[in-house]
């Protein structure tokens, strides 16, 4: 049999290579630095490629890598993959959230130790000749409070750090339990209450619509006067013009930055010479054992799937055999819709997600689906590295209780799957089946009420009390505002009770046009879902 090829296109730890050189079943090449122009004629012969986030495997990369089964990514983020190309032929995606955990963690707290203490400021005093003491006097950790948004690993662990130091902490994250709050000794608040009352504000989330610029001149005006604020996270997080503002105003007392708008930053980057910012390119990851970690993971996880084994920390796929994967391909495309609905109907904090499988669904192999369900809801809910493989994990860090019902109960579908989101013993609930075979998805039930909605795109959610003319005078306003509706499905518990509405759009409607309609008294709830 011939051997499997292997690329490593950019660098990784040499104990990594030196693993998959010690298997004879792989020829293993290492090239790094190549272009674009340089990898794709090559591609073609290797079965599995190795990146970290110089080598960018688009499109075309992926169209030429004939022969290609699994790219894996030592680091966390996949964003220099293109993953729907690589799903398209069938390329298993990998990478390795675990290695930097603790890294970028103490880099956090470096930072902030800096940043207390004015240690850059003072080294290059010191190196310049002078001999400045009053100029850097700094502030103690001790009895100061620090707000953390976002308690996913790194969180989890700079929150560790912090109560070492006899700090009070303050944690938000919409699916962060009273439990694991408990175990980590940490306050669970709103943002509010982070905004109000922490000394420090620490960011652990990733990019997304409802981060982006989320700490801006709005949140930063509800600060404390003298907060500091670190970003080891994504950039963009922090909106670099507000607070270059808020820094001179005197409002924010310093920031700390790891990641940019920007990277690198550009030569006339306005913060470069503010002296209450201190900065490092991106280092958050960069430590020998985070490399070393990253690089060893890797090449163990690549070495399993060429040799047939278990898939790791796959991002868009989870572990099965082929066969069994293309049985289930439909339920889990669709699991993650159902998922990412329940997440969006019901958004802040759960106690519990809950599958149940009814009819035929319950011959199939349901750990996958539920995974898949988990994966949605964790994604739209919190965003980040989730993927079938952490999943599980990601929720049992958030003090989520993921639960598997089968149901004997006989139903008017063939087959059914309900996902049940519960808080305060409250349920949100979204229930989906099949049409015409498996080719046709559709959700059946929210919140018990009946619809037959394609869960596709913008669904604009609306429940209303049944009278007369509500869906048209709705239909009216997104006309107005240029929000072209593709499709409506109709639902009511009773004649003059209440009615349920799902639209799907060409768009999503604004900020503006959902206040609009949410404003008319016969209006109970209304709510946008990205599908």
């Amino acid at each position: 049999m011939e051997n499997a090829k292997i690329l490593v296109a950019d660098p990784i730890s040499p104990k990594g290579v030196e693993l998959l050189r010690a298997n004879p079943q792989f020829a293993v090449d290492v090239k790094t630095g190549l272009k674009e122009d340089a990898l794709l004629p090559i591609i073609g012969e290797y079965d599995a490629l190795i990146v970290r986030s110089q080598t960018k495997v688009n499109a075309k990369v992926i169209a030429a890598a004939k022969k290609l089964r699994v790219v894996g990514r030592a680091g966390v983020g996949v964003d220099n993959v293109d993953v729907d190309a690589a799903t398209k032929r069938g390329i298993i995606v990998m990478n390795t959230p675990g290695g930097n955990t603790i890294s970028t963690a103490e880099h956090t707290f470096s930072m902030m130790m800096a940043l207390s203490r004015n240690i850059p400021q003072a080294c290059a005093s010191m190196k310049a000749g002078k001999w400045d003491r009053k100029s850097f006097e700094g502030v103690e950790l001790f009895n100061k409070t620090l707000g953390i948004v976002g308690m996913g690993r790194i969180g989890g662990e700079v929150a560790r750090r912090a109560i070492a130091f006899g700090m009070r902490v303050l944690a938000h994250d919409p699916f962060f339990s009273v439990s694991r709050a408990k175990a980590l000794q940490v306050e669970v608040v709103e943002l509010e209450q982070i905004y109000t009352q922490a000394d420090y504000i620490t960011v652990h989330v990733p990019m997304t619509d409802q981060t982006k610029g989320m700490i801006n001149s709005d949140t930063i005006g509800k600060m404390k006067k003298g907060v500091r604020l670190i970003n080891c996270a994504r950039g963009g997080i922090i909106n670099e013009t507000d607070l270059l503002a808020a820094i001179k105003s005197g409002h924010v007392a310093g920031a700390a930055l790891d990641v940019y708008e920007v990277e690198p930053p550009p030569a006339d980057w306005p913060l470069r010479d503010v002296p209450q910012v201190i900065t490092t390119p991106h280092l958050g990851a960069s430590t020998h054992e985070a490399q070393e970690s990253v690089g060893i993971e890797v090449a163990e996880q690549i070495a399993e799937v060429l040799a047939g084994g278990t898939i790791r920390n796959a991002v868009n796929m989870p572990s099965l055999d082929a066969k069994t994967l293309s049985t289930l391909q439909p339920f889990l495309s669709f699991g993650e819709k159902m998922g990412r609905l329940v997440a969006q109907l019901k958004p802040g904090r759960i106690d519990r997600l809950v599958v149940e499988f009814s009819g035929k669904a319950t011959e199939l192999e349901t750990n996958p689906i539920t995974r898949s369900v988990l994966k949605g809801f964790l994604e739209a809910a919190e965003g980040g590295d989730v993927n079938y493989v952490n999943a599980l994990v990601f929720a049992d860090q958030l003090g989520i209780r993921v639960g598997e019902v089968k149901s004997t109960e006989t139903t008017d579908y063939t087959e059914l799957i309900t996902v049940s989101a519960i808080a305060d013993n409250v349920t949100t609930s979204v229930a989906g089946t099949f049409y015409g075979g498996l080719s046709i998805p559709r959700v059946v039930r929210i919140n018990n009420m009946p619809v037959e909605a394609v869960p596709q795109g913008v669904l604009f959610i609306f429940q209303n009390r049944d009278r007369p003319g509500v869906v048209g005078w709705i239909g009216t306003i997104m006309g107005r505002h240029g929000i072209n509706i593709a499709g409506m499905s109709l639902g009511r518990d009773a004649p003059g009770g209440r009615a349920l509405t799902v639209l799907n759009l060409d768009s999503a409607p604004s900020d503006a046009v959902i206040a609009e309609i949410r404003a008319d008294k016969d209006i109970i709830d209304a709510k946008v879902a990205k599908l």
